[in-house]
């Protein structure tokens, strides 16, 4: 499965790709902020999963995925940032995304949550 790991943090998502990497997933792609995803999803259609930031430079997460739905694109989102509370959890799966993981997070929490879109 190709998988877009979208943060403004390479830490992050050298973190995440990582864990990724353990768990089997070779082919990954990256993007540094909100504007990046929305152009990587309409340049390339077949990813099968999204890890999202929520708060990034330029286009927030939030929007990307507003942005992403509208153009019709139903790939599985997994909100992954430290935005905690309820409402900010509501807000995003009202957005769209399918899924929602709190910073910091395990790589092995990161990959039960990725287990549930294969």
């Amino acid at each position: 499965m190709k998988v877009l790991v979208v943060d403004d943090s390479s830490m992050i998502r050298r973190l995440i790709k990582n864990a990724l990497s353990q768990a089997g997933f070779d082919n990954v792609s990256e993007a540094t902020n909100g504007q990046e995803a929305v152009d990587a999803t309409r340049d390339t259609p077949d990813f099968g999963l999204i890890l999202m930031d929520w708060n990034m430079p330029k286009v927030t997460g939030l929007e990307a995925v507003k942005a992403i739905r509208s153009a019709g694109n139903d790939t599985p989102i997994i909100m992954v940032t430290t935005e905690a509370e309820k409402s900010r959890v509501v807000e995003a799966i009202k957005a769209g995304i399918n899924d929602y993981l709190v910073k910091p997070f395990t790589p092995d929490q990161l990959i039960e949550r990725i287990n549930k879109f294969k």
